[in-house]
Order: C-alpha cells, then structure tokens, then sequence
C-alpha cells in the first residue's frame, strides 16, 4: 500500500475550484480534480496514488485517468522495476492550452465545419434557405479564419506567443497606423469617431 501526504490546503482548494469548474468546460467533476492533483504534483503520481488523496473509488481514477489521456493531458511513465503506471500533465502549460484547443477543435469545432460544408454545397430551393446560406457562409468564413489563425499560433514558439498576447493594445494601435497609411479605415477607427454616427 502506497503512503500518500494528505494534500497542503492550497493544494485542495485548486483541486476542489477545478472540479467544480470541470463540467463548465465539457468535463466531469472527477476529472477536473484528478488532472488538478497531478498538474500540481511535482512527480508522477499512480493511480492508487490518486485514489488515496482524492478519496476517489479506484474505478472513477482509472475512468478520469483513461478521459485525460483521450484529451492527451497527461503523459504515461514507467519507472524501472515497478509494474505501475505513472501519469503527469505536461509542465508546458502553452503545451497544454496547444492539447486541450486541438481537441476541442477536432470534437467541436471540425464537425461544425463539415456540416456548414455540406449545406452550401446545396442547392438552394428558396429565398428562405438562399438567405440561410448566406448566414452559413458568413460562419463558415469566420470559422476557416479562425483555424488559420491558430494554425500559425501552434506553429510559434511558446515564448514568442507569449510575447504576442502580452502585447494586447498595441496591436490595434499598429492595425490603426496600418490603415491611416493606407488611406482606409478600421471598424475601431470608424466606430471611435464621434462624427462617423453623423456621416450622411
């Protein structure tokens, strides 16, 4: 029988905060405390390991440990000589924001697209379902800008995504110069002007 350290109270309320907060993001309680107890934990931990400190039945860790690794949130160990699996999240955590984003891309957001894909290859019977088509369009176009967008943030260094978040305002500001340069005006622009509401 393993010897576990019942958890430091900071600790638990992490764990307690992320399992109430798991099915807000399409998981379970348990799963949120188990991926909480290890993103915590400065070593991998077992599955008896996380039964023992969550109080967890080991069906439930065994059940919340095979859903993280479907998410690909934690990673599998061996140690030599010991038969057990040790499970650990990535210390990375803009590998981890990468992970859960692609599979919530893959189960969420990809069959959206393939349904909107097939639909505008129909043909349109009425001004009804012409109309919705042009809706579907305007979707489907947000959508296919917004993977391309994440396609080339997965594609940056981690500190160099880092850098591009942090830099918030600014990059309005550059759109903004872009568009004074250009002679053309940003929806930003437009909808600061006070006289823009005016225009005739």
């Amino acid at each position: 029988m393993t010897q576990t350290t019942p958890l430091p109270s900071l600790n638990r309320q992490f764990v307690s905060h992320f399992g109430e907060m798991g099915s807000r993001w399409g998981i379970n309680r348990t799963v949120g405390q188990i991926y909480a107890l290890l993103y915590l934990s400065p070593r991998g931990l077992n599955a008896e390991e996380i039964s023992e400190t969550l109080e967890f039945s080991r069906s439930n860790v065994s059940m919340g440990l095979k859903e993280l690794q479907s998410w690909r949130l934690v990673n599998l160990r061996h140690h030599p000589g010991d038969r057990r699996e040790y499970f650990e999240a990535p210390q990375d955590v803009w590998e981890i924001f990468l992970r859960l984003a692609e599979e919530r891309r893959r189960r969420e957001i990809e069959p959206t697209q393939s349904m909107l894909r097939s639909a505008l290859l129909e043909e349109a019977g009425s001004e009804d379902e012409r109309y919705a088509q042009k809706r579907m369009q305007d979707m489907y176009e947000l959508i296919e800008k917004l993977m391309t967008w994440f396609d080339d943030v997965q594609r940056l260094k981690p500190e160099t995504a880092m850098q591009l978040m942090g830099m918030g305002a600014a990059v309005t500001r550059v759109l903004d110069f872009k568009d004074r340069l250009t002679g053309s005006k940003s929806r930003i622009t437009k909808s600061s002007d006070p006289d823009s509401s005016n225009a005739s």
